[in-house]
């Protein structure tokens, strides 16, 4: 026995053969785990490294002279010339230019009252301290190079490229840059507030009374959804902008600035605050309720110990959802925003208008940290939730209470109509001939005549990006997810993959445009190919709504009992049928769910393919972006309710195919 004992000790460990199935999916795991690290961790790694890119000249490298006819006089290097010269510092001159001219070193061709007739420089040192050269041709390093009076502008002295924190530190050091991080803060944190607390009111009355035509309140407080966030900013200008509808209204005071970015914040933030908020007031105990009731306890005891203790994840969750969203919101500050800068526009700014990428880059960072923040800090919350619901819960049915039911049913009446209110004023200002002084009616603004950015092709190349972005996401987010939860064996390759398929969430898009320019854009990297096409736009959008998608997908595959794997293994069937027999057909209804949602996503986008459209591939929300910008209103107003109305369309008919598939899944009524 003794023996046997420790024969059984030291028999080494069963491990389980790898088959045919396991490495299918391993190559699988890998090639989606390559796809988001192409699409998201370069990108953004690129990015950082970009960020510390600092553009200077070499001044204490390059030796020049000068002739003034007397022969060659040394000056030294251009660091000890400079004072003689008149030149500003280094710095400044990086970033006012990436190039210095020997004409610009002699703007008016004298030094010290004489005539220049030859200038010559030489640079010493490596690719760090820039390029010289002379017509176009790069001089060697330590060649001495000659311009004569009448081309000076012909010897240029290129720029180098150094490492450091120069750029942030020039960044915190200009007062009207960081400016912007307490004003994005301020605005974040009161679109949070009034949000969070009108989603909240919205959802107890849904959840908590018996009021009437609770569908209809619930289908109206979606609609932003729907439509392009920059929406709102129009709306406000129509509502209470100089020639508003309700100027008056505002007192004297604008809408520009804090309080219009604000309001249209809140609009477009919404109704995300709501579906979270009412998820969690949906899953109650009664049983709390009528202890609550048995000890004699007032309504408002009731509403702060039992009510909100229960919603309080829920609510944590809607207020980090809102605060991320709306700090790195693009649309609504830059049409409302006027002076009051934010740190989302200021990244538009200096790519767009300065073409100062590398500060772009830095900006990127610093709007990276709070949503980085916001977003683990909230997984930390939700991670420590508890059930609310077991398996001896009652559910919560509300009792009609005439008061209550009545104040609940007109506080939704009064957000649902705000709601409908900036819909209308933009579909209405999209049908007036000329604002405010034609107010009669017409569809001319709809046939985007003589309008920036592309009127109806970019409607259509809207509509395809957003049917490839559906079609391809679905499928690529759904096998993922498939991979991750019902994956057997390569535990960490599928832990990283889900690690991959989460960060989406917490990247904004003005950064994760920005990072595809830095990484694509770059003629060593060989998928610069897709660069300036419609395939960039696809990945983009994929690739930043992704962790939605993912976590839909998951929770559908979640559903499903792991013994539908164990059969088919025991029956010898390969993976690859139980995925097509049985998960897909199981898993359909979520599938089009993650279609729509990836749709209407794409559709609405400005601030991920702001920077990546090329002039054939313009987009629809990005059109009513620089129409806008051009000053021609009436028709951003009218291409952003067009888009409203595809989307409507779309929502309609995944309905129809819902309902159509539900048929074919009676057994999910059983």
């Amino acid at each position: 026995m003794a023996d046997v004992a420790i024969g059984a000790r030291s028999a080494p460990a069963i491990r389980p053969k790898v088959g045919r199935d396991d490495k299918l999916m391993l190559v699988f795991v890998l090639m989606i785990g390559l796809y988001l690290v192409v699409s998201l961790a370069l990108p953004l790694g690129f990015m950082l490294w970009k960020s510390t890119e600092v553009r200077a000249f070499a001044y204490g490298a390059v030796e020049i002279e000068v002739n003034v006819g007397q022969g060659p006089v040394p000056l030294g290097t251009l660091e000890q010339a400079a004072p003689r010269l008149g030149l500003i510092a280094p710095v400044e001159q990086a970033r006012r230019s990436t190039s210095l001219t020997a004409a610009q070193l002699f703007p008016d061709g004298r030094f010290e009252g004489q005539q220049v007739t030859a200038v010559r420089m030489r640079l010493s040192g490596g690719a760090d301290d820039g390029v010289l050269e002379r017509a176009g041709e790069a001089a060697a390093s330590g060649q001495w190079v000659e311009a004569g009076a009448r081309d000076l502008r012909r010897l240029v002295l290129r720029a180098g490229t150094r490492r450091s924190l120069g750029n942030y530190i020039a960044y915190f050091s200009n007062p009207a840059l960081t400016r912007s991080i307490a004003n994005s803060l301020i605005v974040s944190l009161a679109t949070t507030a009034i949000t969070v607390l009108l989603a909240f009111g919205f959802a107890y009355a849904l959840q908590r009374t018996c009021m009437p035509l609770k569908g209809l309140f619930r289908t109206i407080a979606v609609v932003p959804i729907l439509v392009p966030s920059l929406l709102a900013g129009l709306s406000l200008v129509y509502l209470f902008g100089n020639q508003g509808l309700m100027k008056n209204l505002m007192m004297g005071a604008s809408i520009y600035g804090a309080p219009g970015i604000v309001a249209g914040c809140v609009f477009f933030t919404f109704p995300h605050a709501f579906l979270i908020i009412a998820t969690a007031l949906s899953i109650s105990d009664a049983r709390l309720f009528e202890a609550a009731r048995a000890l004699r306890t007032s309504p408002t005891r009731t509403f702060f110990n039992v009510t909100l203790p229960g919603a309080r994840y829920g609510l944590i969750s809607a207020a980090f959802v809102v605060f991320t969203l709306t700090i790195t919101e693009f649309g609504v500050p830059k049409v409302v925003g006027g002076e009051f800068e934010v740190l989302a526009v200021d990244i538009y700014k200096q790519v767009v208008g300065q073409q100062n990428f590398a500060m772009g880059a830095v900006v990127s960072v610093i709007l990276l940290i709070p949503a980085v923040v916001a977003f683990f800090v909230d997984r930390m919350v939700t991670a420590k939730q508890v059930a609310l619901l077991t398996a001896r819960a009652v559910p919560y049915l509300p009792s009609r209470k005439i008061g209550l039911d009545a104040a609940a049913f007109l506080f939704c009446c009064l957000v649902a109509g705000l709601l409908l209110l900036v819909l209308g004023v933009a579909q209405y200002a999209a049908l007036v001939k000329f604002w405010p002084y034609n107010l009669s009616l017409t569809l001319a603004h709809f046939a985007f005549e003589g309008v920036d950015g592309g009127g109806w092709e970019s409607y259509f190349n809207s509509l395809r990006m957003a049917f490839l972005v559906a079609v391809i996401g679905t499928a690529v987010v759904f096998v993922g997810a498939y991979l991750v939860e019902k994956g057997r064996g390569f535990a960490a390759a599928r832990a990283g993959l889900h690690f991959l398929a989460m960060m989406p969430m917490a990247i904004p898009g003005l950064v994760l445009g920005l990072s595809y320019i830095f990484f694509f854009n770059d003629r060593a990297n060989p998928l610069n190919v897709i660069y300036g096409t419609m395939a960039i736009l696809v990945v983009s959008s994929i690739t930043h709504f992704y962790t939605v998608s993912h976590l839909t997908a998951l929770t559908a595959l979640k559903a499903m009992d792991k013994e539908f794997e164990a059969v088919a293994a025991s029956l010898k069937q390969p993976v690859t049928r139980m995925f097509t027999r049985v998960t897909m057909p199981v898993c359909l209804p979520t599938g089009l769910d993650i279609a729509a949602y990836y749709f209407v996503n794409a559709m609405t986008t400005v601030s991920a393919v702001v920077f990546l459209y090329a002039p054939s591939t313009t987009l629809a929300a990005v059109a009513a972006l620089n129409m806008d910008d051009a000053g021609q209103i009436q028709a951003a107003a009218a291409m952003c309710m067009l888009i409203f109305y595809t989307n409507l369309g779309a929502r309609l008919v995944h309905a129809i195919l819902t309902r159509l598939i539900a048929r074919t899944q009676a057994w999910r009524q059983r």
